[in-house]
């Protein structure tokens, strides 16, 4: 998927870290207002092996301009409608956003969620994760 700067980067870059990937689009007020947990999980957790990533439902352009607006410390990236096959791929059978899911250092989906999601919520499974 290109990233916010268009160029090209590839999920299989991120193997070996436990990686959220969290599906997204500007558009999608229960999105917007779980990106600043989402960035204080990244930025509390990334020295853990851990990193959040946003594949958003939009193009380059879109996702350049709400960021304009908006402060995000973690990877965006432009999956435009293409995203949204990667999400059912994922186990986003419901076509909901947002959707995250959780992807262990071995690249099996661990936990995915349906909907807005908390930090509390995603530590949970992370923590569990991290124990191992």
């Amino acid at each position: 998927m290109p990233d916010v700067n268009n160029k090209q980067v590839s999920l299989s870059s991120f193997r070996g870290k436990y990686v959220l990937v969290d599906f997204w689009a500007s558009w999608c007020e229960p999105c917007r207002e779980e990106m600043p947990e989402l960035s204080a999980l990244h930025n509390e957790y990334k020295a853990r092996n851990v990193v959040v990533l946003g594949m958003a439902i939009e193009d380059v352009a879109a996702v350049n301009d709400f960021l304009k607006e908006t402060k995000v410390s973690y990877p965006l990236f432009a999956a435009d409608i293409q995203g949204m096959e990667i999400a059912s791929l994922l186990g986003n059978n419901k076509g909901v956003l947002p959707y995250t899911v959780i992807i262990n250092a071995d690249g099996s989906i661990v936990k995915s969620f349906f909907g807005r999601v908390t930090k509390p919520l995603l530590e949970k499974s992370l923590l569990l994760l991290l124990q191992k």
